[in-house]
């Protein structure tokens, strides 16, 4: 059993883990459109791929599949995962098994304005959202809205050109700015099918913040949430956290992850109140707060692979977090997780 991971940038972690998950049983192949991520170092294989909009690169993909015997694709980077869920029936064909969510499930998840409503309709509790500064404006002026208003990309990841504004001036200013610096990255992609409305706002809210990972199996059936507190953040990821048991977050888990469908991992961000608990953002992938829960105790990697083989039994025990306690990040000289239980 082969496997490919695409667009897997610095996750050289995630690497390491199908590595040990697979124990022998095949090789992992890691694809980058950059030649210097450095997830590439920690592969069994490593191709330099074209760029995801590149009119060759699910083809490019496909053909690499096809010469390397890969069994199962799992990608890490959101606008690479709509291409592969589009094109999801063209890789079956050749026999391999895309790790993606259904393409309605990841266009929910990496459209903010979708996110919200698919929460309002499913009586999912969220972070009141707003399409237009206009919106913004009336309400404001009725009340029923303070500054300071956050400013951000609707297909946004990786906390890119996430702006404050503290008064009209600012709003203006910075809506402005949030919208040039759409049409100057990566994020102008999914944004070009509607510039026009490529920036949302939402109130700014006081509110710790937690992290879920939302396990559902291959068939979208839904297996376990594990929660963590987030300390410090760093470029849209967790840098630190602590896992911890909360029934009401799990329970708020088990509802998304019922509802949406989606496969594998759902990677979540909430805001969590004295009132309530409110679904800030979901990414359908491995997120970059997974090595948390790794090493608390889950392991989705080897859990795949299992799931690839045919096999359920003992998958559950592989999904269960044993004990909780605080996971810290230490620096001797490379980036390394380690955990005390």
């Amino acid at each position: 059993m082969n496997i490919l991971i695409t667009s897997a940038g610095r996750r050289g972690y995630l690497v390491r883990y199908f590595k040990e998950a697979l124990a022998g049983k095949g090789e992992v192949h890691v694809g980058n459109s950059s030649e210097i991520a450095a997830a590439l170092a920690y592969a069994d294989r490593a191709v330099v791929t074209p760029l995801i909009y590149a009119p060759g690169y699910i083809d490019f993909l496909l053909k690499y599949c096809i010469d390397n015997k890969i069994t199962a694709i799992v990608s890490l980077f959101d606008v690479d995962l709509y291409m592969l869920a589009i094109n999801k029936e063209r890789f079956a064909e050749i026999g391999v098994n895309v790790i993606v969510s259904d393409p309605e499930v990841v266009s929910v998840c990496n459209d903010k304005w979708l996110t919200y409503e698919f929460c309002k309709n499913n009586g999912i509790k969220t972070v009141d959202t707003m399409m237009s500064k206009e919106k913004v404006l009336e309400k404001i002026k009725k009340g029923e809205l303070n500054y300071p208003i956050i400013i951000k990309p609707r297909w946004g990841m990786g906390s890119i050109s996430i702006l404050q504004a503290n008064s009209e001036v600012e709003l203006d200013v910075l809506t402005e700015m949030c919208r040039r610096n759409i049409r100057e990255s990566y994020l102008k992609y999914e944004a070009g099918t509607d510039l026009e409305h490529a920036v949302i706002y939402q109130p700014f809210i006081d509110a710790d913040e937690y992290g879920m990972d939302i396990i559902n199996d291959l068939e979208g059936n839904y297996i376990t949430t594990i929660v963590r507190k987030k300390i410090a953040m760093r470029s849209g990821e967790t840098d630190c956290a602590v896992v911890i048991k909360d029934n009401h977050m799990e329970e708020v888990g088990e509802k998304i992850g019922k509802t949406l469908g989606h496969i594998a991992n759902l990677d979540a961000d909430f805001l969590v109140t004295e009132d309530d608990v409110y679904l800030l953002e979901m990414n359908a992938r491995f997120g970059g707060g997974y090595p948390f829960s790794h090493l608390a105790g889950i392991n989705l990697p080897r859990a795949i692979v299992a799931w690839l083989e045919g096999k359920t039994e003992g998958c559950r025990d592989l999904l269960t977090v044993k004990k909780y306690d605080r996971i810290v990040q230490k620096d001797i000289g490379f980036v390394e997780l380690s955990c005390t239980l």
